[in-house]
Parts: C-alpha cells; structure tokens; sequence
C-alpha cells in the first residue's frame, strides 16, 4: 500500500486532532479533546536541549496500535516507518509494540516548539505532546572597533549578544586589577585619560557558555619631558645628555645649543633617538662644547621641553 494509501483513514481523524491541538493550545497546558469524549491527550515535560546536541522523542504505545505519526506543528515527521520529514537531521530510532522514539541531531533554534506523537489504538486515539526548548551559547554579534582619540574624548564602546537564555554583559579594563567598569552592553568614558587607554573585554555570559571579545582603546596625548639633569664632563672626555618622553604617538626629537639647532653627527656629537627618550652624545670634549642645551619632545598634538647645562669637571692634583 502507497504512504498516502496507508495514511488517509488515519490523518482524518488522529492527524486532524494532533493539528488542532498543536494550533489552539499552547505548551505545558492539560490538552481535552474537543470532539471525541474517547480520546486521551497527555502533555509531557518539556524537553531542554542546547544547541548542536541531539535530542529523543519518545511516546508509549502499549495498546494496539493501528497508526503512529509524530508531528511538528503543521508538519508530519513520521508515519509509522515512513519518513515524511526531508530533514536529514530526523531520523527513526525505534518503532516497536512499546516504543515509538525518533531523533534530532544537531539541534538549532528553528527545532524550537511542540511536537506531538499521534497513536490510533484498536480502541481510540490518542495523543502525546511534548515541547523541546533550545538553549544557545552567547555569542557577541555586534562590538565596538578598536579607536584612537585625544586624550579629554568623551568614548562610548557597544557590545551586544545573541543567546538563550539571554546572555549578560559586562566590560573590564584588562589590568593588573581587572576591575569591573561596567555591567551592561555600553561602556561609556567621559573625558578619557591617558590613565584609562588599553584593552578593554567584553564577557557575554548565561547558563550555557562564556563569549569574550576585546576593544583597544588608545589615547593620544601631548609629550612631556622628564626635567632635565646638568652633566659636569672633563675636557677630552665623553659626555652624554640624556631626555626622556612620554606621549602617544610617539615623539621626535630636537636639540638645541643656545637657540642653534644640532644635527647629528655635527662638530662631534651624535644624536641617537627612539620613541621615549634622545641621547646626545660628545665624544671628545672640548671648552666649546660646554654651555645650554635644550630637548624639545613634538608629536601631532604639542611639544614640550627641558634644558641641560653641560658644564667643566677638573681634577687637582693632591
């Protein structure tokens, strides 16, 4: 006999109720039929499945059974041994005089809502229906970039979540005390200092997993310069005049003697130079050399500078 042979007696009447259960009662409430005082319907436990797991549908038969169907609101997953889903992930597991069990792997969302197991019994029908919950790891769907701005910005960072249960949120400065600074999906700083760059995470978090992303926040700044130390250096000898920086971006550097600026490799100094500090070196000393020097730190938003004084040191005889 053809599938739709063999089905067409059962699905006007057990596949009719099991629909119109499915439409008009929502799930966890005792089901009574509208139209045959002889039927049974029985509302199981529902079933908490995460996602990507596989999940079994189980339904008792025990009496004589005519028909079995099971259902997933308008659609009918199986008739008996016939396979009516074109869902790979559906498949039977056991159909036997106790048991009518089939599975779901690699369970997602779309899987979510009532089934219903539909049994016609030499005696009457009746249904067995069941909900399958999803449970979703969070996942970070939307975040901030990373951004560079001025020291004195005001900043807001963005980190939402997808997940079920909803996920919740919170932001820390990653840090040798990885204090909390905020507990919801929004970060804001106002007037941000130099003291607040870095990196910032972002931890979505419910019952089933952790999802965590990060944020790097830089902040530009103007140099400042360490005050400067005056150096005493014998004629003849090597003498070196060292200024130090900080800023973001980094800094470039320029000496002067007096207001004459000094390039390297000029009348015997050299100039050596990284991102926080110069080094001005004298490699022969002479009367000329002695004197005022000035370090002047410049980036893209100032300068700042100190001044050296590189001055005679004499030894006596005793």
């Amino acid at each position: 006999m053809s599938i739709r042979g063999y089905f067409v007696a059962f699905s006007k009447c057990t596949i009719f109720l099991s629909l119109r259960i499915l439409f008009l009662v929502p799930a966890g409430l005792q089901v009574r039929s509208q139209g045959d005082s002889q039927s049974y319907n029985k509302v199981m436990d529902n079933i908490t499945v995460r996602q990507g797991e596989t999940v079994f549908l189980r339904c008792a038969l025990g009496d004589v059974v005519t028909h079995t169907a099971w259902l997933n609101r308008s659609s009918i997953l199986y008739a008996g041994e016939d396979k009516w889903s074109i869902d790979p992930r559906v498949s039977l597991v056991t159909l036997n005089q106790e048991e009518f069990t089939i599975k779901i792997e690699n369970v997602d969302m779309t899987d979510e809502g009532q089934y219903v197991c539909a049994i016609q019994t030499s005696s009457r029908p009746r249904t067995t229906s069941v909900h399958i919950l999803v449970q979703v790891p969070p996942k970070i769907t939307n975040l901030s970039r990373d951004v560079v701005v001025n020291e004195g910005s005001n900043i807001t960072l963005m980190c939402q979540a997808s997940g079920k249960p909803e996920p919740s949120i919170s932001w820390k400065l990653i840090s040798s005390s990885g204090d909390l600074v905020s507990d919801d999906e929004y970060l804001e700083i106002p007037s941000i200092s130099r003291q607040k760059a870095g990196t910032y995470e972002c931890t979505a978090v419910n019952d089933i997993d952790t999802d965590v992303q990060t944020v790097d926040i830089t902040v530009n700044y103007a140099p400042a310069v360490s005050e400067g130390r005056d150096v005493g250096v014998t004629l003849g000898q090597r003498g070196v005049l060292e200024c130090e920086a900080d800023a973001v971006p980094e800094a470039d550097f320029e000496w002067y003697k007096d207001n004459r600026r000094i390039f390297n490799d000029f009348d015997g100094m050299e100039i050596v130079s990284t991102g926080l500090g110069s080094k001005l070196t004298f490699f022969n000393v002479s009367d000329g050399d002695y004197g005022n020097y000035t370090c002047v730190a410049i980036n893209t938003l100032g300068s700042s500078n100190t001044s050296f004084l590189l001055f005679g040191k004499y030894i006596y005889d005793t």
